[in-house]
């Protein structure tokens, strides 16, 4: 199944791989475990999937240099999968201080990709704090120079602030796509919906990332998944998480961060037969109401990301959010005490915090995670 990428007139397939939750040997972040990865890239691209996508620091311990994901997805795409796909990257606009350092980390890319361009380049995470020093350093000029050039084909860009910004961002610009997070728990949140509605006016094409919510949309309370087990058609909560999406017609492409082979299998099994305004009013009521007990529910708005590590206090700050949100979600189970205990001998508890803020500064979410640790240390330690 393909939609067309807003007015680049690239046809994309409606699920891309992301390439940031990939599978791991053991609990290192830079460890991929790259027999696993590439066999699930590869199936998916000889499945009909023909969108990638990674950035500058995922896999890896931090921000301030290359992860591990690009010269990976360089592996993955050998052997003639390069020419089967639209690659995506992201320049890592926190970094960003001079026009000199945009083409640095593109070039720099090009060479952990092992390629001569970029199909589909974003500038990553815009929000309050870069935007202003991008314009300054003149953002524009470098991308009109850079598909001049010939090393990217289009620009886009990633979002992570409030509404009002998006649209500002969205008009500064020729962009000819953007990508924002949306499910049916963030209808509301950051661009939601009405940046979804506002960008496809203006003829982007929307690619959508944490469709799932980070997998949060995939484990439902008990009152939730009765709700779902009555539906006229028996289907997965994840399966009814992506095709509330792709119910969406404005979007293009939905970047699923698969780490385990089923999951490929099962997003590509429904992709095949997302349909835009699909969905019947009942299951529309039916999603509207799953939504009202989640919301009920979660604590921190975490979609485990990972933006916020490494900490400095050695907190493993999405294991710690996760599960304070489980013990919340699914009536104080045991089990996310015992995860918790876990997580507080493999790094530091939730009671570590120095309140440097740190990872606040980085968190696409904001959250105000010293706030919240205090939270979790309250319950849990």
């Amino acid at each position: 199944m393909y939609r067309k990428l807003g007015k680049t007139n690239e046809m994309v397939s409606v699920l891309g791989f992301g390439c940031m939750r990939l599978p791991l040997i053991g609990s290192d972040p830079t460890n991929i475990d790259e027999e696993k990865a590439i066999n699930m890239i590869r199936y998916a691209i000889d499945s009909g999937v023909n969108y990638v996508d990674t950035a500058y620091p995922y896999h890896g311990t931090g921000f301030t240099k290359g992860g591990e994901s690009e010269p990976f997805v360089a592996k993955a795409l050998k052997d003639g999968y390069r020419g089967k796909v639209k690659l995506a990257t992201k320049l890592p606009s926190w970094l960003i201080k001079t026009r000199a350092d945009m083409d640095k980390y593109l070039n720099e890319q090009l060479e952990r990709l092992e390629t001569d361009f970029i199909d589909f380049y974003l500038v990553h995470s815009l929000n309050a704090d870069v935007w202003p020093v991008l314009k300054e350093a003149g953002i524009s000029e470098f991308l009109d120079q850079a598909i001049k050039d010939g090393r990217i084909k289009y620009a886009g860009f990633s979002f992570h602030d409030q509404a009002e910004l998006f649209k500002e961002i969205v008009d500064y610009y020729d962009w000819s796509f953007c990508q924002i997070q949306y499910n049916y728990l963030d209808e509301e949140y950051q661009a939601g919906k009405k940046g979804l509605e506002y960008a496809a006016t203006k003829g982007l094409g929307i690619a959508i990332m944490e469709p799932l919510r980070g997998g949060n949309i995939v484990n439902l309370p008990k009152e939730a998944k009765e709700i779902i087990d009555q539906a006229d058609v028996k289907r997965t909560p994840a399966e009814w998480g992506l095709r509330w999406v792709w119910n969406h017609p404005e979007v293009s492409v939905v970047l699923s961060g698969m780490s385990a082979m089923d999951q490929v299998v099962e997003n590509i099994k429904v992709a095949e037969e997302a349909q835009a305004n699909s969905f019947t009013a009942k299951e529309v009521a039916m999603i509207d109401a799953v939504k009202s007990i989640f919301q009920q529910r979660i604590k921190v708005n975490c979609t485990a990301c990972g933006y916020c590590m490494p900490c400095p206090a050695g907190i493993n700050i999405p294991g710690c959010f996760s599960t304070y949100n489980d013990h919340s979600v699914f009536d104080g189970t045991p089990a996310a005490k015992q995860r918790y205990a876990i997580y507080s001998k493999l790094a530091a508890p939730a009671s570590k915090c120095v309140e440097c803020l740190k990872c606040e500064s980085h968190c696409p979410q904001g959250i105000e995670i010293h706030k919240e640790l205090k939270n979790v240390k309250q319950l849990f330690e």
